[in-house]
């Protein structure tokens, strides 16, 4: 559905059908063009979305059309509002001269009907329809307030046959019956698959694609069934008129029977007159002349008498013959609205089973919705718990790592109250060192050791002299850097290289 306008008052019937024939409209147009540059090539007159286009385009056009009495009844052509065109735009007086010239085109729908063919073969239905839109003071006359043509959907349907000049359309008119084709749209064509749409969209928008399509469904079976009812009554309408023509014309024929014996008896009558009038004639001929007289006035009486019987004869004949031929015409468009009512019975048949469709698929919908939401309900509810139990390992976490910074700390106080310990120690074992008996280095075996002083290792705790312990690395009891001898010094640093870290 369109959601560039509106939405109708539900309460206005006619609102609801000029947005149902401007959507209409929107999809007959959209997939001709598509289906058109999908095909590739020049379009004919057995084309299906080409013929739809057309039923749609007349179907608008006779919205809200003011209706013209005939002999038949009331009648309603688009043909009058087309002829607009040629009189606001001169280029169109060919198109115009065209249809009059085709043969076999005896009524004005057959006329507007070739009229929108040519327009579509010559680019210009859109120019022509912007053209007699914009004039609603001359739509007027053939146009209801509230038609499709005076509103703002006409405008907006004008606008969409823009996208036709990109279509090139060959149609030959020749053969068409156009005077007395049925135009009835047929909707299967414009509805959507609802595995189609569940390609496009998941969750809710699926489930409002069908509910739309349930109730554009519903709104389309709402007006064939309006549709059935009216031509229901216009067909019991018409079989009460053929009764009572029937009726009529047996009367004429009885009267016109009883007008030909008079006649004939009045011919005999007369020939009797005047075969007795020659008879007393011959017999008597000094017959008194009152009663010649009398007899040839007589006779003059019963000859006014038969031409009076003729013509009424004649008048009975004559209209025996319109009764005749308005029978034969009646029987036609019976048989039309017959054919009309099967194709519409069909396509609200049609129209049932899919909105049966539509309904399992949209109670399938909403209870796969309502799971869903029950699912959905659910991990909120796991989501809000997990919530919670997070906040809970948060504040555990910011505690941990308060108490271990609390623990670095005190860990960090023990190493130098340590360090210093040990330190101070090393230098009391270091004076202790001092004091003692000079001897030979252990490691070096240097007699001049003797003399130098001594230093014990942090890490074996030898005592070397000032040679052998020169180096310096930091060792896990301290966190200065401390002497070590060459040994040591060497095995740390294998140590260290081949630590990860």
């Amino acid at each position: 559905m369109l959601d560039f306008l509106k939405f109708p008052d539900p309460k206005d019937p006619i609102a609801i059908e000029r947005l149902n024939l401007m959507n209409m409209a929107k999809l007959s147009i959209k997939g001709l063009i598509e289906s058109a540059l999908n095909l590739g090539r020049t379009l004919d007159s057995d084309y299906a979305p080409l013929q739809q286009f057309f039923v749609v385009m007349e179907h608008c056009l006779k919205h809200g059309l003011k209706s013209k009495k005939t002999f038949l009844g009331q009648n309603k052509s688009f043909w009058g509002p087309l002829e607009l065109v040629e009189k606001l735009t001169p280029e169109a007086g060919e198109i115009t001269a065209s249809v009059k010239d085709l043969p076999g085109l005896k009524t004005p729908l057959g006329r507007g009907r070739a009229w929108l063919r040519l327009a579509l073969m010559q680019k210009k239905l859109s120019d022509y329809m912007k053209t007699i839109i914009n004039q609603k003071d001359l739509l007027s006359e053939f146009y209801e307030p509230n038609a499709l043509m005076m509103e703002e959907e006409g405008a907006v349907i004008a606008g969409l046959l823009v996208g036709l000049n990109v279509i090139d359309a060959n149609l030959c008119m020749k053969g068409e019956d156009l005077d007395s084709q049925v135009g009835v749209i047929d909707f299967s064509m414009y509805l959507k698959d609802g595995a189609h749409s569940s390609k496009s969209t998941e969750g809710d928008g699926q489930i409002t694609a069908i509910l739309d399509q349930k109730n554009y469904v519903e709104e389309l079976n709402r007006h064939l069934s309006a549709s059935v009812n009216n031509l229901q009554a216009k067909v019991d309408a018409l079989e009460k008129s053929n009764t009572k023509l029937t009726e009529e014309l047996a009367v004429a024929n009885n009267r016109i029977i009883s007008l030909q014996e008079e006649l004939e008896r009045v011919k005999e009558e007369s020939s009797y007159v005047v075969e007795s009038s020659r008879k007393a004639s011959r017999a008597d001929g000094t017959a008194n002349g009152q009663v010649l007289g009398e007899t040839r006035k007589q006779l003059k009486e019963e000859t006014q008498l038969r031409l009076d019987v003729e013509k009424e004869l004649e008048v009975q004949i004559g209209m025996k013959q319109e009764m005749e031929l308005s029978m034969k015409m009646l029987e036609k468009d019976i048989c039309e609205k017959h054919d009309a009512l099967v194709e519409l019975r069909q396509q609200l048949n049609e129209m049932r089973t899919l909105n049966h469709e539509l309904s399992i698929k949209s109670h399938s919908s909403e209870a796969g919705a309502k799971q869903k939401s029950d699912i959905i309900s659910r991990l909120e509810e796991k989501t809000n718990q997990m919530g919670s139990i997070i906040k809970q390992l948060e504040s555990r976490c910011k505690k941990a790592e308060r108490e271990r910074d609390l623990a670095d700390e005190a860990n960090r106080l023990f190493k130098q109250e340590f360090g210093d310990k040990i330190e101070s120690l090393q230098e009391e074992d270091q004076s202790l060192c001092k004091d003692t008996d000079p001897t030979i280095c252990p490691m070096c075996e240097n007699q001049d050791s003797l003399t130098t002083p001594k230093r014990q290792c942090k890490n074996c705790s030898g005592v070397f002299c000032e040679n052998c312990m020169a180096n310096e690395l930091p060792l896990p009891s301290s966190i200065n850097p401390e002497h070590v001898c060459d040994v040591c010094y060497s095995q740390l640093l294998q140590q260290y290289a081949s630590s990860p870290s």
